[in-house]
C-alpha cells in the first residue's frame, strides 16, 4: 500500500516542477518588457527630442537654382483644370516625390463639375460696345497680346451663368455692397436690368457677382483698374512687371467651395449628385476685360459723376450711367457668355514620409497644380518650391533621418475653380484628419512679390512662425533674420516696427479652407509679396503674363525670395513633427480671442445694449479661456517628458483645440463654415471675419426692413450664445479633472 501512495504522489510532483519553470519563464519574460530599458532604440525615441541639426541641414540644402528650374518645368504649357497638362503636371509631382523616396506617392482623382470658356467660332465670350444699328465700336479680345499658344483658354469667369444681354451700362465701383447701397440709396441710380461694369480689386469676384444678381444686373462685366495693377513710374509687361492694357485677369464666380454637385461630401465614383439647377451657381453672365478695352466702354458714360473715391486710374472721368451721352447717347453694349460646364477627373498627388514613432500624427503641407494659365506666381512658385522642400526631406531620410510624425505632402488639383481638390479631399477624409492631424501649412504663390514676407494662420501656430523666421537668414540682407526685416516692413501695429510682425486671420483664398474652416484644423498660409506702398496686390494675377519670365526677370532674379519661402515652410513642417512637445502656444489664441471681443464692443456694443444685448457672458467665457490657456501653458513646464502617455496626452489637447471651435451646425445660411471665431466674410471670402455668426447677423442690420428687424435681433442673441458656449467649450477642454 506504501508503494502504491507513492506512485500516485509522482505526478502531482512533477505538475509543480513543471508549472514552477513555466512561472520562472514568464517572469522573465514580464519582466523584460515592463522594466523601462533606457537602452534601446525604440524606448529612447519615444521621449526622444528630434535630432537639432536637421532644421539647419534642411535649410542648407534648399537650392535656388533647383527651384528655378522646377519653375522652368512647370510653366512651359498651361495647365487648367481637368485637361491633360493638368494631369501631366500631376504626374510630375507623384514621380518626383518617388525618386526623392517618398514612401509613398499617388494620384487621388475626384469627378467634378468644370467650367471653360467654348472656343466655337459662334460661340465666343466677349464684350461690345455697338451703335445703334449694330457696328462695333469697340470689343474684348480672345487672348491678351503676345501670347499665341493655342492651349491657353481665353480669358473667362469660371461658372458664369451663359447669356447674351444687351443695356445700358451703370459703373458700379468694386461692386461691394456698400457700392450698390451707394447708387441705390444716395444717388438714385438703379442696377436692376443694366449691364453693370466694376473694378476688381477690395473683394472676391464671387461677392462680386453674387451682389450684382442681387441687386438687379442683367450680367457683370469686370476689369483690372490700372489704379489696381499699375504704378505711377513703372513700365509695363514686357519692360516690368505690371499690366499692361491688354492684360486679363480670370478668375473663377463659384461661391461654394469645392464641387458644386456634391457639397458636403467626396466627388467619387458612387456620390450622388445635384442637378445644376439645384445647386447656387451664378444666376447671371460675368465676363473679364482689359483696361485697354474698358476705357473706351466707359468713356462718354451718362449720369452722375461718380464719387471722388470711385474715379480709377483710366484718363477719363467715370460717370455712373445709364447709358451713353452726346453723341453716343444711342450705344448700347452687348455682353455674351457661352460656357461649357461638364463633370470631368481632377487629381490630388499625395506623398507621405511616414513617422517614425507617430505614424498616425499628420503635418500637412499642400500647394496646389493648376494654372489659369502658365501660372508662374499662382500657383507654380509655391509648386516649384514644394518639389524642393520634396527632394532636401528626402536626401536627409536617405541619409537616416526620419520624422518623429508623418509628413504628408498635398498637391491639390482644381484649386483655382473654387478649392475643390482640398475640399474633396478633406471631406473624403474628414474623420481621420480631424483626429490625427497636428496642423495644415499652405503654400500657394510662394514668391507674388519681393518686399516682405506675408503670413495668415490660426492663432495657435503664431508663436511657432515667429520663432521659426528667426530662424531664416532674409534673402535680401543674410545677415538678418526673415524675421528682422518681416517687423521692420510690416509690423502688427502701423507705423511701430517695434512691435511684433503682422500675421493676418485666414480667409478663404487658398486651400487651408477646408481643413481650417471646415474640419477644425490649425493652418496658415504663407507667400513673400510686393510692397504695400502700391496698393494692390501682384498686377499680372490671373493673367497670361504671369510666365517664368516674370519671376526671372522681375520678381526673384537670384530665387532667394523663394528659397526663404522654402526654408521657412520646412523649419514649420520639420519643427511640427519632430518636436516631443508640440511647438503650439495656445496664449496666442486667447490674446487674439480678448482683442475680437474688444473689437466687438467698440463696434457694436451701444447697438447691442439699446436691444438689451449685453456681452457679459462671452467677455466671462473669454476670461475662462484665458485662464485655462495660462495655466495649461505653465503646465507643460512640468510635463513628466519621459512619459510617453503624459506626453501624448497633452499633445492631444493642443492639436485639438482648434476643433473646439467647430460647430457641426455651420455658420446661418453658410454651413460649410463650421469655425465659430473665424470664417471669411459673407460679403468678401477674401478677408477673414471674427465671430462670423455674429458678424453676418449684425451686418448692415440698421438698414434691415422693419418687418425682419425682430428676427434678425433674435439671430444675433442666439449666434451670441453659440459664440459663448463655444468659447467655454474650448476652455473646458484644456482643463484638468472637468468633472
Amino acid at each position: 500500500m506504501a508503494e502504491h501512495r507513492g506512485v500516485r504522489k509522482r505526478p502531482f510532483i512533477l505538475l509543480g516542477v513543471a508549472c514552477a519553470v513555466v512561472g520562472l519563464v514568464l517572469g522573465i519574460i514580464i519582466g523584460f518588457f515592463a522594466i523601462p530599458k533606457s537602452g534601446t532604440p525604440w524606448s529612447a525615441a519615444l521621449t526622444r527630442e528630434g535630432d537639432p541639426s536637421v532644421p539647419a541641414r534642411l535649410q542648407r540644402e534648399l537650392k535656388p537654382d533647383n527651384i528655378r528650374e522646377n519653375l522652368r518645368t512647370l510653366t512651359a504649357r498651361p495647365h487648367i483644370a481637368g485637361k491633360e497638362m493638368d494631369l501631366g503636371v500631376a504626374r510630375l509631382i507623384r514621380d518626383r516625390w518617388r525618386e526623392y523616396g517618398f514612401d509613398s506617392a499617388r494620384l487621388v482623382p475626384y469627378d467634378v463639375l468644370l467650367a471653360y470658356p467654348s472656343r466655337d467660332p459662334n460661340r465666343l465670350s466677349r464684350v461690345s460696345l455697338l451703335e445703334a444699328d449694330g457696328t462695333v465700336v469697340v470689343e474684348s479680345q480672345q487672348q491678351e497680346a503676345g501670347i499665341s499658344d493655342p492651349e491657353a483658354e481665353p480669358p473667362f469667369n469660371a461658372y458664369s451663368a451663359s447669356g447674351d444681354v444687351r443695356g445700358d451700362l451703370v459703373y458700379v465701383n468694386f461692386a461691394r455692397a456698400e457700392d450698390f447701397q451707394t447708387l441705390v440709396r444716395d444717388v438714385n441710380v438703379d442696377p436692376a436690368g443694366k449691364i453693370c461694369i466694376a473694378r476688381y480689386g477690395k473683394i472676391f469676384r464671387g461677392d462680386k457677382a453674387k451682389l450684382a444678381a442681387q441687386f438687379g444686373c442683367a450680367g457683370l462685366v469686370l476689369y483690372s483698374d490700372p489704379e489696381q495693377c499699375v504704378a505711377e513710374g513703372w513700365p509695363v509687361w514686357p519692360d516690368g512687371w505690371m499690366m499692361p492694357s491688354t492684360g486679363v485677369q480670370r478668375g473663377t464666380v463659384q461661391l461654394p467651395n469645392g464641387d458644386i454637385l456634391t457639397p458636403f461630401y467626396p466627388a467619387n465614383e458612387y456620390a450622388y449628385r445635384l442637378d445644376e439647377q439645384d445647386t447656387n451657381l451664378p444666376t447671371i453672365p460675368v465676363h473679364p476685360i482689359s483696361y485697354g478695352v474698358a476705357v473706351d466702354i466707359l468713356r462718354n458714360m451718362a449720369g452722375p459723376e461718380a464719387p471722388v473715391e470711385w474715379q480709377g486710374g483710366l484718363d477719363i472721368t467715370y460717370h455712373l450711367g445709364p447709358g451713353y451721352t452726346g453723341p453716343a447717347s444711342s450705344r448700347k453694349v452687348r455682353l455674351v457668355v457661352n460656357q461649357d460646364r461638364e463633370v470631368r477627373t481632377t487629381y490630388n498627388v499625395i506623398g507621405t514620409i511616414r513617422g517614425a514613432v507617430e505614424p498616425d500624427r499628420y503635418v500637412i503641407v499642400g500647394n496646389h497644380h493648376d494654372a489659369w494659365v502658365y501660372g508662374s506666381v499662382d500657383p507654380s512658385s509655391g509648386t516649384a518650391v514644394m518639389l524642393e522642400l520634396g527632394r532636401a526631406l528626402g536626401k536627409l531620410k536617405a541619409e537616416g533621418w526620419r520624422p518623429r510624425r508623418t509628413i504628408v505632402f498635398g498637391s491639390w488639383g482644381a484649386e483655382e475653380q473654387g478649392l475643390i481638390g482640398s475640399v474633396e479631399f478633406v471631406e473624403d477624409y474628414i474623420r481621420n484628419l480631424q483626429e490625427r492631424t497636428v496642423a495644415y501649412l499652405n503654400c500657394d504663390a510662394a514668391a507674388s512679390g519681393n518686399f516682405t514676407l506675408s503670413m495668415s494662420a490660426s492663432p495657435l501656430l503664431q508663436s511657432l512662425i515667429r520663432e521659426a523666421a528667426k530662424k531664416v537668414p532674409d534673402p535680401h540682407e543674410p545677415s538678418k533674420s526673415l524675421y528682422d526685416t518681416w517687423r521692420l516692413k510690416r509690423p502688427e501695429e502701423e507705423g511701430n516696427p517695434d512691435t511684433r510682425p503682422k500675421i493676418n486671420k485666414l480667409g478663404s483664398g487658398s486651400d487651408y479652407a477646408p481643413f481650417f474652416q471646415h474640419a477644425g484644423i490649425a493652418a496658415s498660409s504663407m507667400s513673400t509679396s510686393i510692397d504695400p506702398a502700391f496698393g494692390f496686390g501682384y498686377p499680372l494675377y490671373h493673367s497670361a503674363y504671369e510666365t517664368f519670365d516674370l519671376q526671372d526677370r522681375f520678381i526673384d532674379p537670384d530665387w532667394t525670395v523663394h528659397q526663404s519661402v522654402g526654408r521657412l515652410w520646412g523649419e514649420m513642417a520639420v519643427t511640427l513633427a519632430d518636436a516631443l512637445v508640440l511647438p503650439l502656444d495656445v496664449r496666442d489664441y486667447a490674446e487674439t480671442l480678448q482683442k475680437m471681443t474688444d473689437e466687438l464692443r467698440d463696434e457694436h456694443g451701444s447697438r447691442l445694449a439699446a436691444q438689451n444685448i449685453g456681452l457679459d457672458h462671452l467677455e466671462s467665457a473669454i476670461a475662462n479661456f484665458t485662464r485655462a490657456t495660462t495655466t495649461f501653458h505653465q503646465s507643460l513646464g512640468t510635463v513628466d517628458k519621459l512619459n510617453p502617455l503624459a506626453v501624448r496626452a497633452v499633445n492631444d489637447r493642443l492639436m485639438k483645440l482648434e476643433g473646439a471651435f467647430i460647430d457641426p451646425l455651420g455658420l446661418p445660411d453658410r454651413p460649410w463654415y463650421r469655425h465659430v471665431a473665424f470664417a471669411p466674410s459673407s460679403v468678401n471670402s477674401y478677408a477673414g471675419q471674427s465671430f462670423p455668426g455674429l458678424a453676418d447677423a449684425l451686418f448692415d442690420i440698421d438698414n434691415v426692413n422693419p418687418a425682419d428687424q425682430a428676427a434678425r435681433w433674435e439671430l444675433v442673441r442666439r449666434q451670441l450664445a453659440v459664440t459663448t458656449f463655444t468659447v467655454q467649450s474650448a476652455a473646458n477642454t484644456l482643463v484638468n479633472n472637468l468633472f
